[in-house]
């Protein structure tokens, strides 16, 4: 699985889901005890991978996830690998060797977790604490952010059901319309009736906040430049309220696809178009929108939290490819600002 997810673009999510359907010998246990275990490497694999000698290899992190991060001495983790029936092959020596001579110095961006070229730009930005941040960004398992249909119920009602199903909600710190849970036990939120119903969608908070930061209004043109998935075009839609034009817009038509069933649920409406790759097909709302969102593609290391894998695919080159990129879509986005309308760009 470790090894699919490195070689490949698919979220370590749905690689797990995959390999669920493909192995129904699994048990329901003993696929949350491997999606455990992908995670936990995952979240430490520049350490493990130093631990081990440079190797990025699946079985190699997971060996060293074993010392590093479950403290098994040398003869427990031999013993997990015996060669014996589905059981790993054994230990080489050079595995044993790494695994007896222990971390050691970690350099900065190992013990951080961070990839290497990032490093420079976090001392920069946040100075002698950037230890800390890179750790809180990397290391802590993300909570589940829910963002409440308040055109169909008060965020107090969702609360109370959602405790009513055994859950542990609380108040997002900062949306009006968040609830949060705890990430452990990972709660199925597309099994609860809110979200069937459309009452409630899984949506981080900070996504919620720029939503709310733009100030769609009701009686507003309003386009969601880089619409992706939609969730930030529900969010938009629930601050007009129903009235106004509400235009979502993407190069992928796949993700356009996407959007309608979760507009249908929300019970709430939009344009859909794809757009060419220079902004072709919205020539007729040029100087037209009140608001235009641009929820441009970047790299992601917002979401790191929720999708460790992205950090260790992230490149220097990606990075100045994605900003070239974020140039280009800002400038087409702008034409269809009107004269006094407002430009929300925005990046994870």
């Amino acid at each position: 699985i470790l090894d699919s997810i490195a070689q490949g673009r698919h979220p370590a999510e749905a690689v797990l889901k995959a390999w669920g359907q493909q192995n129904r010998y699994a048990g329901s246990k003993d696929r949350r005890a491997i999606a455990d275990r992908v995670y936990l490497v995952l979240r430490a694999r520049g350490r493990l991978s130093w631990i081990m000698g440079g190797r990025e290899d699946g079985r190699a992190l997971v060996i060293g996830s074993l010392s590093a991060l479950d403290g098994l001495p040398l003869d427990q983790i031999e013993a997990l690998h015996s060669g014996d029936g589905y059981g790993p092959r054994p230990l080489s020596k050079q595995e044993r060797f790494r695994i007896m001579a222990g971390a050691g110095d970690l350099p900065g961006w190992v013990a951080a977790g961070l990839p290497e070229f990032v490093v420079e730009d976090f001392k920069a930005t946040f100075g002698d604490s950037w230890t800390e941040e890179a750790r809180a960004l990397m290391q802590p398992r993300a909570p589940i952010d829910l963002r409440v249909n308040t055109a169909r119920v008060f965020v107090e009602a969702v609360a109370a059901e959602l405790a009513e199903a055994g859950l542990s909600p609380t108040r997002a710190p900062w949306s009006p319309v968040g609830l949060r849970l705890p990430a452990e036990p990972p709660p199925n939120v597309q099994a609860l009736d809110a979200f069937k119903d459309g009452r409630i969608e899984i949506q981080d908070e900070g996504s919620q906040v720029v939503c709310a930061l733009a100030s769609a209004a009701p009686g507003m043109t309003v386009v969601d430049y880089c619409a992706g998935g939609g969730g930030k075009t529900l969010g938009l839609a629930g601050a007009m309220q129903g009235q106004g034009r509400l235009v979502a817009s993407d190069v992928v038509q796949k993700r356009i696809d996407n959007i309608r069933p979760r507009l249908v649920r929300a019970g709430v409406e939009a344009e859909l178009r794809v757009v060419g790759p220079n902004g072709g097909g919205m020539e007729d709302l040029n100087d037209a929108a009140d608001l235009v969102f641009v929820d441009a593609p970047c790299s992601g290391s917002g979401t790191w939290r929720r999708r460790p894998e992205d950090a260790w695919r992230l490149t220097a080159e990606e990075v100045a490819r994605l900003h070239a990129l974020q140039v280009r879509i800002l400038g087409q986005a702008a034409r269809l600002v009107r004269p006094g309308g407002r430009l929300a760009y925005v990046t994870c």
